[in-house]
């Protein structure tokens, strides 16, 4: 068990936290949600000890292990993948440190005989030797092939590194499990591992994540911070929206009951008070209206942007052909002979884990990369809106939010185009703040702005939900589903993908393509009877 007793932090003046009191018990998965800015991982670093509060204190069942995933990608580079995640267990890691380093003595004294004797019995207690398997499960679980366990972490991908730290994490059965947004850079496959494994999990943890679809498969409880407190609702991320939602409104009904009794009263001491044959009931009535307050509803601290993609154009019956695409990029075939037509009413969901095909194939698609081979034909109705994955030389210069909108709107009208960027949460002086300055999560609401101000009647987005927040993530997500044009997009976040696609694509290794009309639940549910179905028949032929 952990638990927060009277946390306050303050960062100047300003109070991030005040008087928080929470109590995190074992067999429970709580996730932390609210706006960005409400101080989400700021809380996380104080429950690991990683930040000093102003005030308080943060109590762990003596003798519980604490677990948290680690941000920094570059700490482990010069350690082997499989020794990274050992260190999940900071304790097991230095017995085996100090036996390597007993055992290698030329001068092996009896001392030293005493000392292995003790560690031995410590890492046998510990389950020592069914530590490098336990990992290899893991790093195989989250999509790490056996040939890298051995490698350096500085020759692995920046997304093999991410599931290397989240195995170290998870690594050791700890008591206390600190999850800081694991989902970020996961591909669909290893977020499904993750949420089976947290499920089957026992002991307590705590995660801050955005992809709504994780929260509700893994939660059993919601603790939302807002306005610096932190309430805890029993049930899934829906089970607190529903709940939430629900006390608000009981909240204005009770307020708008009392303010009905207040007004009767008022009138009724209005008209009577001089009336000295009912002096004594107005006088009743100023007491009981004395009595009569109003819940205090502070509105919360979140805000949900507008978006909504409105085509200029109706989009024909001919939209996109593709014939014999194909790319190879430093020796590897990343698209392999791609031939697919794409149709007025398609929503297609690219997934899968080979996360370069997509992003080549967008790229393509939009002109900004040649195949080696094929061809692509656009319908002459369409009109093509792009969402790229890496967008950083988009925002390398020295615009104005307002001046760089402006040059992608046909009307250049000031007022027209602050319009777009209001309903994205750019506020007054906000439109003459720098591309520059602007962090990761409004640089994307800067994007979809553009998407918006275009009018396209194709929309390509290229993970569009990375560095939002959840407000943002789903208004997108509704944006995404009324938007009567064409969609092709990638994304990590189930819900979206669930709720939007009504055809899925999926370019496997080698880079062939996988097309099938369903949803994506469907899709992953015919995907694992084939897997099992496979399954089966190598079990017979072993037989």
């Amino acid at each position: 068990m952990i638990s927060a007793s009277n946390i306050t932090l303050r960062v100047g003046k300003k109070a991030l936290f005040e008087d928080v009191n929470i109590k995190f018990t074992e067999g429970n998965c709580y996730g932390m949600i609210g706006a960005n800015g409400a101080g989400k991982s700021t809380f996380l670093k104080i429950l690991s000890g990683n930040l000093e509060p102003t005030n308080g204190d943060i109590i762990i069942t003596p003798g519980e292990r604490l677990s948290f995933l680690q941000q920094d990608h570059f700490k482990y580079d010069e350690f082997l993948v499989l020794d990274t995640v050992i260190m999940g267990n900071a304790r097991l890691y230095e017995i085996m440190k100090e036996k390597e380093a007993i055992y290698a003595k030329e001068d092996f004294t009896d001392e030293d005989g005493m000392k292995a004797s003790e560690l031995e019995g410590e890492f046998a207690t510990m389950n020592g030797w069914e530590a490098e398997s336990d990992a290899a499960t893991l790093l195989n679980g989250l999509g790490i092939d056996t040939d890298l366990h051995y490698k350096y972490l500085k020759d692995l991908t920046g997304a093999e590194k991410v599931k290397v730290l989240l195995a170290q994490a998870l690594f050791g059965n700890p008591d206390i499990l600190l999850l800081d947004e694991p989902t970020n850079h996961l591909d669909l496959d290893a977020i499904a591992w993750l949420e089976e494994f947290l499920i089957n999990f026992e002991n307590t943890v705590i995660v801050v994540s955005h992809d709504r679809y994780f929260l509700n498969k893994v939660c059993t409880q919601i603790a939302d911070i807002d306005y610096g407190k932190i309430q805890l609702y029993a049930g899934n991320y829906d089970f607190w929206y529903e709940s939430s939602q629900l006390m608000l409104r009981q909240m204005k009904e009770a307020n708008k009951k009392k303010e009905e009794k207040i007004k009767e009263l008022q009138d009724f001491i209005s008209r009577f008070s001089a009336n000295a044959s009912k002096s004594k009931q107005a006088t009743s009535r100023k007491k009981a209206l004395e009595k009569i307050e109003l819940d205090d509803i502070r509105p919360s601290s979140r805000k949900y942007p507008y978006i909504d993609f409105r085509p200029e154009r109706e989009i024909g019956n001919e939209v996109l052909a593709v014939e014999g695409l194909s790319k190879t990029i430093d020796g590897v075939k990343i698209l392999d002979n791609l031939e697919f037509t794409i149709n007025r009413e398609d929503k297609v969901a690219f997934v899968g884990g080979n996360e370069l095909a997509k992003t080549v194939l967008f790229k393509i698609l939009i002109g900004e990369m040649e195949p080696d081979e094929g061809t692509y034909k656009w319908g002459v109705t369409t009109s093509q809106g792009y969402f790229p994955k890496d967008f950083g030389k988009e925002f390398d210069n020295d615009y104005t939010i307002t001046e760089w909108l402006t040059q992608f709107s046909e009307n250049k009208d000031a007022t027209y185009v602050r319009g777009f960027l209001g309903r994205m949460l750019f506020a007054g002086d906000d439109g003459v703040k720098k591309l520059k300055v602007l962090s990761g999560g409004e640089k994307v609401r800067c994007l979809l702005s553009k998407m918006m101000i275009s009018a396209a009647n194709v929309l390509i987005l290229d993970e569009p939900t990375n560095h939002l927040d959840m407000e943002s993530i789903t208004a997108l997500n509704n944006g995404m589903i009324k938007f009567p044009g064409v969609l092709l997009f990638s994304s990590r976040d189930h819900q979206i993908v669930e709720t939007t696609a009504n055809r899925i694509m999926e370019i496997v290794p080698g880079g062939k393509l996988i097309d099938k009309i369903s949803t994506y639940d469907e899709y992953l549910e015919n995907d694992e009877m084939a897997r099992k179905r496979q399954t089966y028949t190598m079990d017979e032929e072993d037989n």
